[in-house]
């Protein structure tokens, strides 16, 4: 007869038991995609590279970089941290529908690290982010975009940008745990990417803004990382100076580490009460 496996007790084995739990979840939500190619392509091909082309081609025409540039240059980086900003509905969808199925407390009832379930959605997920940042890249170079400032700033761009991604992922963790319940609530609540994406600069510079407007924009965390962005790929800003536009990738990194801060804290809490 197999008994129940042992509990590490030591820092180092409980860290590698954690580890190595989080990582077969990891898999596990790889493995739900290999199964459902369909929805990987639709979302991390598709979409971006239409919205792009349609931007770049179909409105680009009409829009012009406030200083001066191309618009296609100027529109990649914002294309980028959309991608991240979208990456909140995939995440609350998942895990909302494992909280509704009784898939979570199921894992929350065996012998395994009580943080591999969350800690194995966010790997999960930030492979699916770097998987939809090479694709976008490629559809940028192939429109004609290209870093200006040589690779390691580009690197760091994208650094940033999945940094942006990884503290949204916590807010649809949180999310997710909170309204799974009901799923009309999730459907609304996906929504809150719309607001976050499209009152920033991803598109339209926030010079060229009505200045209440451009005020509500330029602090939007989004925004910080498309002008960080912008300025370490050598791409047109389009923004009107001000203390957070000079200081957009000092910026770029503590608006994530807030938002990591607080909604991190709030998924673990939420989790451990999950059905409660």
């Amino acid at each position: 007869m197999i008994g129940t496996p042992a509990i590490p007790r030591t820092i180092l084995s409980r860290l590698g038991w954690a580890i190595a739990d989080a990582w077969v979840i990891t898999l596990r939500d790889l493995t739900h995609w290999a199964r459902q190619p369909g929805a990987v392509i639709a979302s991390t091909l598709l979409f971006p590279i239409m919205i792009v082309l349609m931007f770049g081609y179909l409105l680009g025409g009409a829009m012009t970089v406030p200083g001066g540039g191309d618009y296609r240059d100027f529109l990649m980086p914002g294309m980028f941290a959309m991608t991240m900003v979208f990456g909140i509905g995939a995440t609350l969808t998942a895990v909302s529908a494992d909280a509704a199925r009784g898939v979570t407390d199921r894992f929350r009832s065996m012998p395994m690290a009580a943080s591999a379930v969350i800690t194995g959605r966010a790997a999960a997920d930030m492979l699916n982010s770097v998987a939809a940042l090479v694709v976008l890249a490629g559809c940028g170079l192939g429109v004609g975009w290209q870093p200006h400032r040589g690779l390691a700033p580009a690197l760091g761009a994208f650094g940033l940008l999945l940094l942006l991604r990884f503290a949204f992922l916590w807010i649809g963790v949180y999310l997710g745990l909170t309204f799974y319940a009901n799923p009309e609530a999730v459907t609304a609540v996906r929504t809150l990417e719309f607001p976050i994406g499209f009152f920033g600069n991803p598109f339209v510079a926030v010079s060229a803004m009505p200045a209440w407007l451009g005020d509500i924009a330029q602090w939007n965390p989004l925004s910080s990382t498309v002008s960080a962005a912008r300025q370490l790929f050598g791409d047109p800003i389009g923004a009107r100076p001000s203390w957070i536009t000079y200081h957009a990738v000092l910026m770029a990194v503590a608006w994530p580490l807030l938002l990591i801060a607080v909604f991190l804290p709030l998924s673990l809490h939420r989790y451990r009460h999950l059905s409660r």
